[in-house]
């Protein structure tokens, strides 16, 4: 374990995690764990269990699951199941679906600064790196596998990329430890099985060190990947200075700029096209999202700061959608772009007196009403029932006692409200008349002007979808 030992100096981890398919090398990396929690290596000192994600595709599902469970009593590490519903929609296979949901199961069941171990080896690495090679990948996919990367609320490490499948199958057959087969892993119509069974034993014939030399290859380039990193994260900091709030930053993972959910165009005109591009992918895998292929990523970079200015451009593509507004890229990731022309407010009832928050909907947050000496909005003008509702076309308001209408479309304009949101923000009704919109304002009627009887309140939107120009910028 001297490599995973290499690893953890340089990681703050405090806990680990085995993701245990029961196959020979995980079988391997579980059984070695267990083996060196006698010794003096850091990793023994960290507390350890293994987790099996069972798929439910194949009949023998359940038995390799009581296999795992079975090898962890034998070596005295605990071990879980978790259960995915796996479904292949259009565009995507069954083996991708199951990888999504396997990763999903693992995202969740990690705890904050536990490292997820997998048994990626040698021989994965080569046929990683010539997959990538075969797909037209750059840098980044042809530097495969790192052996270390941020996952979840910890980290993913990969200790065995330089042990040979060979090595692992022998250490499992000389301690006598069971393994599961899975018979899919000899269907050749899966890319990967395909050049494990028939291309890389000819590679091996011909270059015996073929596996070792391609890792190496693959190391290098990781290291070119940093640098482009760098490069990206310095490009994308210039490109919109301090907009990183530092509150929110990890201590043990450095602030990227590719997080952040919008990208200024004047900015990234200034860099050269390579840098560009170099920088746009940053951003999107910042943003968690499956990267364009060339054409779409150079529709990104060209046709959108060249639409016309009262236009409302986007590129779209099977990861995502980025669409442009006042000289900004906004991502969208799949689900929020199909259901992007769509009011994904939830209408409703809301008995606000009970205390309850107000749900909106998947990824739309929620409204909540709170006690606020400050607040905008006189308690006592509320009935103790409001609706919930998406904005209704050629709503008109009144914002002043005495003062003059205005209608909602214009007012929300005028406050940046990016324009695919307007129809999707919440308003709050008392009956027909509107209290507030998205939080955004207090209608007069409704307005605290005093301390008033029952008090004030403040209507707040929690965890709200980016809906305004200036992402940082509080509701009124």
């Amino acid at each position: 374990m001297q490599r995973l030992d290499g690893l953890l100096q340089a990681i703050p981890v405090s806990r680990l995690c085995v993701a245990l398919s029961g196959g020979p090398d995980s079988v391997a990396l579980l059984a070695a764990l267990a083996m060196a929690r006698h010794g003096r290596a850091s990793s023994a000192r960290l507390p350890l269990r293994a987790l099996h994600v069972n798929h439910r595709l194949q009949p023998q599902a359940d038995r390799w699951a009581r296999e795992c469970r079975k090898l962890g009593r034998a070596v005295g590490v605990p071990v879980s199941v978790r259960e995915v519903e796996v479904t292949a929609g259009r565009g995507r296979s069954l083996e991708a679906a199951a990888r999504e949901a396997r990763r999903g199961a693992f995202v969740a069941a990690l705890r904050p600064g536990e490292a997820l171990l997998t048994a990626h080896h040698l021989d994965d690495q080569l046929e990683t790196v010539l997959l990538m090679l075969l797909r037209g990948s750059g840098v980044h996919g042809l530097a495969a596998m790192p052996p270390a990367q941020p996952f979840g609320k910890g980290w993913l490490l990969r200790p065995l990329l330089e042990e040979p499948r060979s090595a692992l199958a022998a250490f499992v057959a000389r301690r006598g430890l069971a393994s599961v087969i899975d018979a899919s892993n000899a269907d050749e119509r899966f890319d990967r099985n395909y050049l494990r069974h028939q291309v890389t034993p000819l590679l091996e014939t011909r270059w015996p060190g073929a596996a070792r030399a391609v890792a190496r290859s693959a190391r290098l380039l990781g290291e070119a990947r940093g640098l482009l990193d760098e490069l990206a994260q310095a490009d994308l900091a210039r490109i919109d200075p301090a907009r990183i709030d530092p509150a929110q930053t990890d201590p043990a993972r450095p602030a990227e700029a590719s997080a952040r959910r919008s990208l200024g165009l004047p900015g990234l005109a200034s860099l050269t096209a390579a840098r560009q591009r170099n920088a746009l992918r940053a951003w999107l895998r910042g943003q968690g999202a499956l990267l364009p292929d060339e054409v779409h990523l150079e529709r990104i970079r060209v046709e959108l700061p060249a639409a016309r200015r009262d236009a409302q451009p986007f590129v779209r593509w099977q990861g995502g959608e980025v669409r442009r507004f006042r000289a900004r890229l906004y991502f969208f990731p799949p689900l929020a772009a199909s259901r992007s022309d769509a009011r994904c407010t939830v209408p409703g009832e809301w008995r606000w007196t009970r205390g309850r928050p107000y749900e909106l909907g998947p990824g739309r947050g929620a409204l909540r009403l709170l006690v606020d000496p400050q607040g905008s909005i006189a308690r006592d003008t509320l009935p103790p029932r409001l609706w919930v509702r998406a904005r209704v076309p050629g709503a008109t308001v009144t914002l002043h006692p005495g003062g003059p209408t205005h209608a909602v479309k214009e007012l929300l304009r005028v406050r940046g409200i990016l324009p695919w949101e307007r129809d999707r923000l919440p308003v709050v009704c008392d009956g027909a008349q509107i209290v507030s919109v998205g939080g955004l304002f207090v209608t007069a009627p409704y307005q605290a002007t005093g301390p008033g009887r029952g008090g004030r309140l403040r209507l707040e939107w929690v965890d709200p979808p980016e809906f305004r120009v200036e992402e940082n910028a509080a509701i009124c």
